[in-house]
């Protein structure tokens, strides 16, 4: 038994000395003396601001690991205590020539279970020698020698347990190896999606004279950051009050891992143009005569083209929808804690504000479009800049789905948060009635009639608003006529002409019905043309 502690003491000393230098390496971080002091994310790209602690008399200083897209036209550097800045020097290299003074943090979690990995194979390679020596005693091998008759149960059993032990642990070591193994490769594959060892950073050195020392300050715009608005409205329909999120979603893949940084979101967009164009000189005169017109391409040319075109927009498609921030002017969200946000291009989720808000609720059918109701919330937005974006929508504490906010559309549209399943709509439309009109039958005549009833089965009443589309004629020798019961509150609902609204209060268990009646006579030797 000493024999066997003498072997098992130097493992035990060699899986001691793995787990110390693992820890030390997992300990060592990125060689970079700069750190990110503000970033500000466009749709679109980011302004990254930096900062390094600059020594008494030093005339040179660097900034290491940025990223490798930064655009150069848009570094500025400035120094605090008098510093005098000089030449700036851009520099591109691949990551795999900076060894681990830019290791980003999830290098450094792959090299964290790398070394992990690393410690339990050698665990593991102790025990084979262990159990390599169990079986050579029990077999005998060279230089042992035979135990005496008394001492031959005891050292049976102890080999028995020490193999046992041993195996039962390299078991162990087995599945342990294997789960690091499943936790490495995700990371390892995003990596590689990110470029890994190929992907390029930058440095910026700049000369400079300081005299009394002081922090240097760095600022360049980097493209691909994106930041998306997101709104969570949940409405409780019982005291008629709605609370308003304002959210937002960030990505970034510049290779600079954002980590406890004061982020800005900002609706301006620098790499939009920055004037207008200028208009051309306008010339006329007579159109040459037309060349023959090329044949249609056939179906499966079309077909290719359309793929091809499909494949290049993929390719080109950008990571952030710009237009949701067209027509309005640049305003800054200033998120209030640190984030941190990682170079992976996954989204985070912040919240930027919360609002209160006592809507309108309004129970809305479109009966000729869809014999359903909707609970429809009509507010104001508190003031401010709100881009159009999704909006997740809750009824009393459960989802519903989501729709999108639109400030532009929210007066006349409101906010719907999904069907109102007690109120029950039913349609009934007669046949059309055709026939002729006028002196001796010189027109034709349509009769077009439409009825419908809504139930309320709520126990309260509810505010019924009964949407409806009436034709209107583009023709003077198209004549409409049409008669209402009741009679609706408007013809033209917001403007929009054509589109009648019923509104009134609905009791409970009580059923309203309304029906419009359309009589429209045109030419006899004419069409009809209709538009829905």
């Amino acid at each position: 038994m000493s024999h066997l502690s003498s072997i098992t003491r130097p493992f035990v000393l060699l899986a001691l000395a793995l787990g110390i230098v693992a820890a030390a390496r997992a300990a060592d971080g990125p060689a970079n003396g700069s750190r990110i002091t503000a970033i500000t994310v466009y749709p679109g790209s980011a302004t990254v601001k930096r900062t390094l602690a600059v020594a008494a008399g030093a005339h040179q200083a660097v900034f290491n690991c940025l990223s490798g897209g930064l655009d150069p036209a848009s570094l500025q550097v400035s120094g605090d205590g008098g510093m005098r800045i000089g030449e700036i020097t851009l520099r591109r290299q691949p990551r795999a020539e900076l060894g681990d003074t830019c290791a980003s943090a999830l290098d450094t979690q792959i090299r964290a279970l790398e070394d992990q990995i690393a410690g339990v194979q050698a665990e593991s390679k102790a025990l084979d020698y262990v159990t390599g020596y169990l079986k050579n005693l029990g077999e005998g091998g060279e230089g042992s020698r035979s135990p005496a008759a008394d001492q031959i149960a005891t050292i049976t059993q102890a080999v028995r347990q020490s193999a046992q032990g041993a195996l039962t642990r390299q078991h162990e070591l087995q599945r342990q190896q294997e789960a690091l193994e499943k936790k490495l490769k995700p990371l390892e594959d995003e990596r590689d999606r990110a470029g890994g060892e190929r992907q390029m950073l930058s440095s910026v050195q700049v000369t400079l004279a300081a005299a009394q020392g002081g922090a240097l300050h760095l600022s360049y715009q980097v493209p691909g950051p994106s930041w998306q608005p997101a709104y969570r409205a949940a409405l409780d329909s019982k005291t008629h009050q709605l609370q308003l999120e304002r959210l937002a979603r960030v990505s970034q893949n510049t290779g600079e891992d954002w980590d406890d940084v004061a982020l800005t979101l900002s609706t301006g967009q620098p790499q939009a143009p920055t004037q207008a164009p200028l208009p051309p000189p306008w010339r006329v005169g007579l159109q040459p005569a037309q060349p023959p017109a090329p044949p249609m391409p056939t179906p499966m040319a079309a077909l290719r083209a359309e793929s091809s075109a499909n494949k290049f927009g993929a390719a080109a498609a950008p990571e952030f929808d710009v237009s949701v921030f067209q027509g309005a002017y640049a305003t800054e969200f200033v998120v209030p804690q640190h984030v941190t946000v990682p170079t992976n291009g996954g989204q985070i989720a912040l919240t930027l504000s919360s609002d209160n808000l006592t809507p309108t609720l309004k129970v809305r059918t479109t009966p000729a479009r869809d014999v359903n109701a909707y609970l429809i919330a009509e507010f104001k937005l508190p003031a401010g800049v709100w881009p159009a974006g999704p909006v997740g929508l809750y009824r009393d504490g459960a989802f519903v789905g989501t729709g999108r906010l639109d400030e532009s559309r929210l007066q006349r549209d409101g906010l719907a948060f999904g069907r109102d399943e007690r109120v029950s709509v039913h349609v009934v439309r007669p046949e059309q009635q055709s026939g002729t009109s006028g002196l001796i039958g010189s027109r034709n005549q349509r009769v077009d009639e439409r009825r419908y009833t809504v139930k309320n089965g709520h126990t309260d009443a509810i505010a019924l608003q009964v949407l409806d589309a009436a034709p209107i004629s583009d023709n003077d020798d198209v004549k409409v006529q049409s008669t209402y019961q009741p009679k609706p509150q408007t013809l033209d609902w917001h403007g929009d002409r054509g589109t009648v609204a019923w509104e009134q209060t609905l009791a409970a268990g009580a059923t309203q019905a309304f029906s419009a009646t359309h009589t429209i006579t045109w030419p006899r030797d004419q069409q009809l043309r209709e538009q829905h």
